[in-house]
C-alpha cells in the first residue's frame, strides 16, 4: 500500500461509516429498509486496496455496516443481516471489476462500461436476495418488498459511488465558457425546482435531459459531479419530506418504503444515463482523433509520392481524390478533375485495347470491373494527358468497401512507365538482332569452315608426299620447313573440326542425340587410346581406371569419345613433364561419374566461371604459351548436357584440375 493510499483508506472509511449511520438514519423508523447506504464507497475501499488488506478490509467494513445499521435504529438481527448482504454484494463487484485488470475502477473503452454495469447490477442484485432472506429469517416486512427496497437502493449506491471514483475518459469539454456556466445554472435551479410539487414524480426527471446535455458537451468530471449534485438534491429535499417522492406513499396509500424505491430508481436513472454517455464521448472524441491523425499521414503519404498517380472515386466513378503525382503525369490540376468522371482519362482506343487484352466487353465500365479483381493486380493501361499524349502506366486499382460490404469507392495507383516500355521493347529488339547476327555468324563460320576443310586436307596430303621424298629428296632445312608447314596445317585442321562440331551441336535440327545403347567404358577406352601416342614425346605418368563391369549408356558414342579425347588432351596439354593425368569411369548409383585429373598448372578460381564459355582462353595458357583455341570445354559441356549429365571443375593456380562429369546411367 503506498503512501496516498494509507492516507485517503481511513478518510474513505470514516466517510463510509458516517455516511451509513444518516443513511440509516435518514429513512426513518417507520419502515424496513436502510436507505441508500453508500456501499458503492466499500466497494471502492477495497478496489483501491493491496489486495494483501483486501480481508481485513471486508471484515472492517462488516463491522461498520452492522454499527451503522444498528445504531440508527435497526434490531441487532436485522443489522447482521444487512451487515452480511453488504460484504457479500461488495466481494461480487470487486471480484468482477476486478478480475485480471490492473485498473478495475477503469470505464473508458466498451468492455470496462460493460464489466461496470454487470458488477454493479449483480451487486444489487446479491444486496436484493439477502434483504429478502433476512426478512424471512427476521419476520420484518414483506420479504420481496424489502428484496426490492434494497436491491435497487444499492445498485444506486454502486452505479452513483463507483462512477464518481472511476477512471473515466481524459478528453476537454466540447462546450464553450459560456455554454458550461449556463449548464450549471440550468441545473442547480431546475433540480431543486422539480421537487417543489408534492404530486408530480414524474415531473423530477426533467432533469434527465440537462444532466445528458453536460454529458455530451463538458468534461467527464463536470457531467459527474452535476449528475452528483441532483443526485444529492433529490435525497436532501426527499429526506426532509419534499418532492414528489416523499409524498408518494402518503398521496397513493403505499408502503413507507416506496419513497426509498423511487428515489433510488431516480439515481439509478441519472447513473445510467450520464456514464454511458460520458464514456460513448470519450470513445467518439478518442476514434476522431485516431482518425484524423490517420487521415493528415495518409494525405502526407498521397501528397509526398510525386512520381505515383493516387486517383479516388465514388462508387458512380466521379473523382473525390486527385493526388500531386497525378497532377504531375496527367497534366490536370486537382480542381479540374474533383467530381468529374474518371473515364475522362481514358481514350477509347485505349478502354478497347485493354478490353481485348481481358477478354471483356470493350466498355469503361466492363474493364474497370476485371481491372478491380484482385487476380489481375498490377496492370498496364494507356493513360490520356490532358495535352493529348497517351502514355503508358502500370495500375493497381482496388475497391474500397464499408464493414456490410457496401461498395464506398475505388483507388487506382499508377506510375507514368512508358519510357521503360520503350527502352524494353527496344533492348528485346536488340536481342533479336543479335540473335539473328549471331545466327548469320554461325552459318558463316561453318560455311566456311566446310569451304576450308577441303583445301587444307589436300594441302596436308602433298605435305606428306614431300616429307616421304615422293617428290624427291629434302634438304634439312627443306624438310624441317615442311613439317612446320605440316604442324600448322594440323592445328588449322583441328581447329576447323572443332568449329563445325560446335556448329553441328547449334543446329536446330542436330539437337536430338543419336540414340545407341553402347558400353561406356569401351567410348572412354577409344578417347583415352587416341591421345596416349602422345606419351612418346612428352615424360608423364597416364593411367585409366575401368569398371571391371560393362557400364550401358544409352547416347551418341562419337561425342562421348569427343568429350573423353577433350578433357584428356587438356589434362595433357596443361601438364608439365614429370606431371600425372589420371582418368577414371566408375559409377555411383544411377549415374556414372569420368574424373579426370592432373597435376598442372591449374585454373585460377577468378576465371573459372568463364571456363565453359566459347574461345575463352585462361591467363596461364596465354602465359605458357600454350596453343589452343578455346572451344574444346564448350564442345564437353554441350556434349554433357546432351546426354542429361553435369560437368564440374575443381582446380586452382598451380594445384592441378579435376574435372567430374555425371551421367545417367541406362536403366
Amino acid at each position: 500500500m503506498n503512501g496516498s493510499a494509507r492516507v485517503r483508506l481511513p478518510a474513505l472509511l470514516v466517510l463510509l461509516g458516517v455516511l451509513g449511520f444518516v443513511a440509516v438514519r435518514s429513512a426513518g423508523g417507520e419502515g424496513h429498509a436502510v436507505g441508500i447506504w453508500p456501499v458503492g464507497l466499500a466497494t471502492v475501499v477495497v478496489l483501491t486496496a493491496d489486495r494483501r488488506w483486501r480481508d481485513p478490509l471486508l471484515v472492517l467494513v462488516l463491522g461498520l455496516a452492522w454499527l451503522t445499521v444498528w445504531a440508527g435504529g435497526r434490531p441487532a438481527d436485522v443489522a447482521l443481516g444487512c451487515s452480511l448482504g453488504i460484504v457479500l454484494e461488495t466481494l461480487v463487484a470487486v471480484r468482477i471489476l476486478g478480475h485480471g485488470r490492473p485498473d478495475p475502477l477503469r470505464i473508458v473503452e466498451d468492455g470496462d462500461l460493460t464489466r461496470y454495469l454487470m458488477a454493479t447490477t449483480a451487486a444489487g442484485l446479491v444486496a436484493g436476495a439477502v434483504a429478502a432472506l433476512t426478512s424471512v429469517l427476521t419476520g420484518g416486512g414483506t420479504p420481496w418488498f424489502v428484496g426490492l427496497v434494497v436491491g435497487v437502493s444499492h445498485w444506486a449506491s454502486q452505479l452513483c459511488v463507483v462512477a464518481v471514483f472511476a477512471h473515466l475518459p481524459a478528453h476537454g469539454a466540447v462546450a464553450r465558457p459560456r455554454e458550461r456556466v449556463a449548464q450549471w445554472l440550468t441545473v442547480l435551479v431546475v433540480a431543486p425546482a422539480v421537487f417543489v410539487p408534492q404530486e408530480f414524480p414524474s415531473l423530477a426527471f426533467v432533469v434527465i435531459p440537462l444532466l445528458a446535455w453536460t454529458a455530451l458537451r463538458s468534461r467527464p468530471v463536470e457531467a459527474l459531479v452535476q449528475m452528483c449534485a441532483v443526485v444529492g438534491c433529490a435525497i436532501a429535499m426527499t429526506t426532509f419530506g419534499r418532492g414528489p417522492f416523499a409524498g408518494a406513499p402518503a398521496i397513493h396509500g403505499l408502503d413507507h418504503d416506496t419513497h426509498g424505491v423511487l428515489l433510488a430508481l431516480y439515481a439509478v436513472t441519472c447513473a445510467l444515463i450520464v456514464v454511458p454517455l460520458v464514456q460513448r464521448v470519450g470513445v467518439h472524441i478518442a476514434t476522431s482523433r485516431a482518425a484524423r491523425a490517420e487521415r493528415d499521414r495518409l494525405q502526407n503519404v498521397v501528397s509526398s509520392t510525386p512520381g505515383v498517380a493516387i486517383i479516388g472515386t465514388g462508387p458512380t466513378g466521379r473523382v473525390t481524390l486527385f493526388n500531386p503525382g497525378a497532377e504531375s503525369l496527367l497534366g490536370y490540376r486537382a480542381e479540374e478533375m474533383l467530381g468529374d468522371s474518371i473515364e475522362r482519362l481514358f481514350s477509347s482506343e485505349s478502354i478497347r485495347l485493354k478490353a481485348a487484352d481481358l477478354g471483356v466487353p470493350d466498355d469503361f465500365v466492363s474493364v474497370a470491373r476485371a481491372l478491380v479483381d484482385p487476380a489481375v493486380g498490377q496492370t498496364s493501361l494507356r493513360f490520356l494527358r490532358r495535352d493529348g499524349e497517351e502514355r503508358d502506366h502500370e495500375l493497381t486499382l482496388s475497391r474500397i468497401s464499408a464493414d456490410d460490404g457496401t461498395t464506398l469507392g475505388f483507388v487506382s495507383t499508377s506510375e507514368d512507365v512508358t519510357e521503360r516500355l520503350q527502352a524494353e521493347n527496344a533492348l528485346k529488339q536488340a536481342v533479336e538482332q543479335l540473335r539473328q547476327v549471331d545466327a548469320v555468324k554461325d552459318a558463316f563460320v561453318s560455311s566456311v569452315s566446310h569451304e576450308l576443310r577441303t583445301p587444307i586436307t589436300s594441302i596436308q596430303g602433298y605435305l606428306e608426299l614431300l616429307e616421304d621424298g615422293s617428290y624427291g629428296d629434302l634438304s634439312a632445312p627443306q624438310l624441317n620447313a615442311v613439317r612446320r608447314v605440316a604442324g600448322n596445317s594440323r592445328r588449322l585442321l583441328g581447329l576447323i573440326d572443332d568449329l563445325l562440331t560446335l556448329s553441328k551441336m547449334q543446329e536446330e535440327s542436330s539437337i536430338a542425340v543419336v540414340e545407341r545403347a553402347f558400353d561406356l567404358r569401351r567410348a572412354v577406352e577409344a578417347g583415352y587410346g587416341l591421345v596416349a601416342p602422345v606419351l612418346e614425346s612428352r615424360r608423364l605418368t597416364m593411367s585409366l581406371s575401368l569398371p571391371p563391369e560393362p557400364v550401358p549408356f544409352l547416347g551418341d558414342r562419337d561425342m562421348v569419345e569427343r568429350l573423353v579425347v577433350n578433357l584428356v588432351g587438356n589434362a595433357v596439354k596443361f601438364t608439365p613433364d614429370e606431371g600425372t593425368v589420371t582418368v577414371t569411369l566408375e559409377t555411383e548409383g544411377e549415374e556414372t561419374l569420368l574424373r579426370v585429373t592432373d597435376t598442372g598448372i591449374g585454373i585460377p578460381l577468378s576465371e573459372q566461371k568463364h571456363l565453359f564459355q566459347r574461345f575463352f582462353r585462361s591467363e596461364l595458357a596465354q602465359k605458357h604459351a600454350i596453343q589452343g583455341s578455346g572451344l574444346g570445354l564448350s564442345i564437353s559441356r554441350a556434349v554433357v548436357e546432351r546426354h542429361g549429365g553435369t560437368i564440374d571443375v575443381v582446380s586452382d593456380t598451380g594445384a592441378g584440375t579435376t574435372f567430374l562429369v555425371r551421367m545417367p546411367l541406362v536403366a
